[in-house]
């Protein structure tokens, strides 16, 4: 009988033993399965939630491809037409052989919000002089957008001096830049009145401005871009944006003025300097000190009524578009937001003849240099 019980006790232990050895492996094995399929239905959520968004905001309407698409249509990414810090640009070609651009976006900011800011931001617009959003493809991590193409690149390419010899090309005359900076103003205005919620670009320079076949300005890349109500304004940002170099002085500054619509106007008029003077507005390595920012030398060309001393002006109508793109130059990097017009006034100052536009102050403050990561605020004199 004692051993019969004994017998039973030891099974019974026997039994505990084994129950503790499978606890353990379910402890080892089973639960970070369980951790894993819960940090996957986290990834679906997250996933979930910016398929809900794109609905929620009508992008739906412009077509979505899948990566497979993308890879199709830039022939494996064989043709690189452009390259930036967001990724690089590729031509394609649709199924029906239209030529597209592909903007391949290598580096995601956060968790999508950006990139489907975009998307959103061009899915509101239609202008000749806005690079119209073809489609998208939203995979992953695998993001791109699909543009039309735009033969003649960005303007950034082409009115460099610096650029000439490498690129075999001169000076694109004065008429094609009047009417590029014409065709800028008209897009930047459509973006301010004409939609039905105002849209501020924030990042507005030749290298977002793409030129078609006959040179006609389309304004692109929209990642920073804020959509705001009509009836605002001005608008509050948690963090300056923008390129340096053509950032409006209130968007680092904010005791300046507020943020707004004439942020665009600055980024604009520092755009229109540069296409004047065929240079950077701020050269680094200028000879002489009176050159290093070029604003302030033209400037002081216009009240000492000196020529102007640009490249290529071979006639009266050369020197009237010249100066008439200086003035309203000026007048859109004043530091008092204020001061500066709006985009519909640069239409009508571009439009109208020269002799009814008077010189404006003299700019005391610029945007942070390019050369220089800082975005603290910098005193030209």
């Amino acid at each position: 009988m004692l051993c019969m019980s004994f017998g039973y006790t030891g099974a019974s232990i026997s039994a505990f033993g084994v129950a503790i050895i499978v606890l353990a492996y379910l402890c080892q094995h089973k639960i970070p399965k369980q951790k894993s399929m819960i940090i996957g239905s986290r990834k679906m959520k997250k996933s979930h939630k910016f398929e809900v968004n794109f609905e929620n905001r009508g992008i739906l309407v412009t077509r979505r491809y899948s990566y497979a698409d993308i890879k199709r249509m830039t022939n494996s990414f064989k043709e690189k037409v452009g390259e930036g810090g967001y990724g690089c640009v590729y031509k394609g070609k649709l199924a029906d052989g239209l030529l597209v651009a592909v903007k391949i976006l290598s580096k995601p900011k956060g968790d999508g919000e950006d990139f489907v800011n975009e998307v959103n931001s061009m899915s509101k617009t239609s202008h000749v002089n806005i690079v119209k959003l073809l489609g998208f493809c939203f995979h992953k991590t695998k993001r791109a957008l699909v543009y039309e193409y735009m033969p003649n690149g960005s303007l950034e390419k082409l009115i460099y001096e610096e650029n000439y010899f490498k690129l075999g090309c001169g000076h694109l005359g004065w008429d094609t830049l009047y009417q590029i900076s014409l065709g800028i103003a008209h897009g930047l205005e459509y973006l301010h009145k004409g939609c039905n919620s105002r849209i501020l670009h924030f990042d507005i320079k030749p290298h977002n401005i793409l030129l078609d076949e006959n040179y006609c300005p389309k304004i692109s890349d929209f990642g920073l871009a804020k959509i705001c109500h009509q009836e605002k304004s001005t608008i509050s940002l948690l963090d300056a944006r923008g390129t340096a170099g053509f950032i409006a002085p209130e968007v680092f500054c904010r005791n300046i003025g507020g943020i707004s619509q004439k942020s665009d106007v600055y980024s604009f008029g520092m755009t229109i300097l540069e296409m004047v003077g065929g240079r950077k507005n701020i050269m680094t390595g200028a000879e002489k000190t009176s050159e290093v920012y070029f604003p302030h030398w033209i400037h002081k060309r216009l009240e000492l009524q000196e020529e102007l001393g640009l490249q290529n002006v071979t006639g009266e109508g050369d020197k009237e578009k010249a100066e008439k793109m200086v003035i309203v130059g000026l007048w859109c990097i004043q530091t008092n937001p204020s001061i500066r017009p709006t985009m519909d006034e640069v239409v009508d100052m571009l439009r109208g003849g020269v002799d009814c536009l008077r010189v404006p102050p003299k700019p005391y403050l610029s945007s942070p240099s390019r050369s220089s990561p800082s975005t603290s605020m910098s005193m030209v004199v």
